[in-house]
């Protein structure tokens, strides 16, 4: 990539962070979408690309095997590029502007069943409670315990829910102050349980020397939180325990069983909107489903003219 291409990707990933609060993940998958499109390019002036060019790499990205979703986010990356670089005065159109993005189809978020939760959360408390753990066993069962309780009393993301402070282990309130996305700052409901185990959590990592640090679930690695990488493989490693299968289980199906269970007993949309911390309520519609079929049922069980059996 040449210097100039390198600089207007530069001034714009600056844009994203200071104006938009945009995070370090954020900005990574924004520089690897954009690069990508700019590598395509082959040193044409970014002022010269024309609709065609994005149309040109659509298809190059397909020839990739590409998935539709997967081109289209690396497409609105270099949409809002585009039009960055159109209003900072930087080029003199938006070849995006005409572009439609690949067909996909929208799917539905993969959830658990409140009964599969249970199950998990129990094997999660048994494995606390289990004979002969050494001591970093007994500390790994006590972070996964409140890792889960924790994230399904919330629907944290995940990257929130592994930053969260150490003091977010002593509140005694119901509810914690969370600062997700665009550096907003949202509650989020924290149920006994949860607060329960990461009780026990903080206890145990105060006894092995190790709460007096800044993060709740500490660790060794660059961020000196968890990563997300390690929780996704330790839930899967739980969740088989629990008999359920490895691929339909992810911090983020457990935040999507957060929301749909919550909604499933009555909550409003615009309520687990909040919850959720999802900017647009357009975001949170993928969950309409459980809404159309809690809709039946009130009809179904309700109404004066529904067949009974």
């Amino acid at each position: 990539m040449s210097r100039i291409p390198r600089q207007r990707l530069n001034t714009f990933l600056d844009m994203l962070a200071a104006e938009r609060g945009a995070a370090r993940n954020t900005l990574d998958a924004y520089e690897r979408d954009v690069s990508d499109y700019l590598v395509f390019l082959a040193g044409k002036p970014l002022e010269s690309a024309t609709s065609d060019d994005i149309r040109g790499w659509l298809a190059d990205l397909a020839g990739r095997g590409l998935k539709a979703s997967s081109a289209a986010r690396r497409l609105s990356a270099v949409r809002q590029f585009h039009r960055f670089l159109y209003t900072e005065g930087l080029s003199g159109s938006d070849p995006t502007a005409a572009i439609a993005g690949p067909r996909q189809g929208r799917p539905l978020p993969k959830v658990v069943s409140v009964g599969d939760v249970d199950r998990l959360l129990g094997a999660a408390r048994e494995a606390c409670e289990r004979e002969g753990l050494t001591p970093a066993a007994r500390l790994r069962a006590l972070r996964m315990r409140c890792l889960v309780e924790m994230l399904y009393a919330t629907g944290l993301r995940v990257s929130e829910l592994i930053a969260l402070p150490l003091s977010a282990a002593t509140t005694r309130e119901r509810f914690l102050i969370v600062r997700g996305k665009g550096d907003k700052e949202r509650l989020v409901p924290l149920n006994e349980a949860a607060r329960a185990a990461a009780r026990a959590w903080l206890d145990a990592l105060r006894e092995a020397g190790q709460a007096d640090g800044r993060w709740l679930f500490p660790s060794d690695g660059e961020s000196g939180h968890l990563t997300r990488q390690a929780f996704g493989r330790e839930l899967k490693a739980l969740g088989g325990a629990a008999g359920l299968p490895g691929a339909s289980l992810s911090p983020h199906v457990l935040r999507h069983a957060f929301a749909s269970h919550l909604l499933q007993n009555g909550a409003d949309l615009r309520v687990v909107q909040e919850l959720l911390g999802h900017a647009d309520i357009a975001t949170t519609q993928i969950y309409t489903h459980v809404l159309d079929e809690r809709l039946k049922s009130l009809v179904r069980d309700l109404h004066p003219l529904a067949d009974g059996d």
